[in-house]
Parts: structure tokens; sequence; C-alpha cells
């Protein structure tokens, strides 16, 4: 599981660190694909398969499930982390995105996401109120 806010930057030819708690579950190789709200989702492989499978599944007949799985598919990138814990985001996943030098790093459950600093500050600025305010039966029960 992926937890935690990091803020690593950008290196000059289009590389992330990965945050270090994240680089075991990575190591063996993940996949980078356009996410919601203009961030980056990570996934690691065998994740990415697992969500693949279950995307497969969804009725083709649906021009909405066609649609997504075109961007979501066509946008993938699959890449192994250097030694270091260094992966190259495209240049077209960068432009999607906005990323510039500073970034953060999110440990969303399954995957990470990737954000541009200040596209993740106004999202947190629009978002934590409704956080704060979210009603009974959104979440599970235990919570």
């Amino acid at each position: 599981m992926f937890l935690g806010t990091h803020t690593p930057r950008l290196d000059e030819k289009g590389r992330l660190i990965l945050p270090a708690k994240f680089r075991e579950e990575l190591a063996g190789g993940l996949v980078m694909t356009k996410g919601q709200e203009r961030c980056l989702y990570v996934f690691p492989g065998t994740e990415f398969t697992r969500l693949a499978e279950e995307l497969q599944q969804a009725p083709l007949t649906s021009k909405a499930v066609r649609a997504y799985n075109r961007v979501f598919f066509a946008s993938a990138h699959d890449e192994i982390p250097d030694k270091q814990g260094r992966v190259t985001i495209p240049q077209r996943l960068r432009e999607y995105a906005g990323l510039n030098r500073d970034l953060v790093v999110i440990g969303a459950s399954t995957r990470v996401e990737v954000w541009d600093s200040q596209a993740w500050e106004a999202y947190l600025a629009e978002n934590e109120e409704a956080f704060a305010d979210i009603e009974e039966g959104v979440l599970p029960s235990a919570l």
C-alpha cells in the first residue's frame, strides 16, 4: 500500500527519483499513465495487470468505456527503475500533467500519483473542505 506525500524534483532529463518508501514495490517494474485531475498514475506492474483485466470486463458497447480505455492504455508507459530509483517521465505525460521541476508524489493506496506541486496545492485548496464534509454513505461503514 502506498501512503504519504513526498516532494521530489524532476531533473533536467525528465527523470523522477522515486521516494525511498515506494522503491521496493516498484523495483520490479511500473506502468505510468494519465490519471484524473491532470496527474499521473503510477502502478506496480502487477497492479496494472490486475486493473487491465478488470477493465477488460467492461462492455465494449459502452462509448465511455471505449473512450476511457483508449486514453488510459494509449498513454501508458512501462519502465523499470534504475539502481538509484529513477524513472523517466515521457514528455507527453509531463505535458499532460503540467509537470515542471517541483513535484508532489503521493501514495494513493494501490497506486502512486505524480502532481505538479502548484496543481496539487490548488487541488487541496479546492477539495479539503469537501473532504471534511463528506457525508455518511460515501465511505465504508467502518469509518
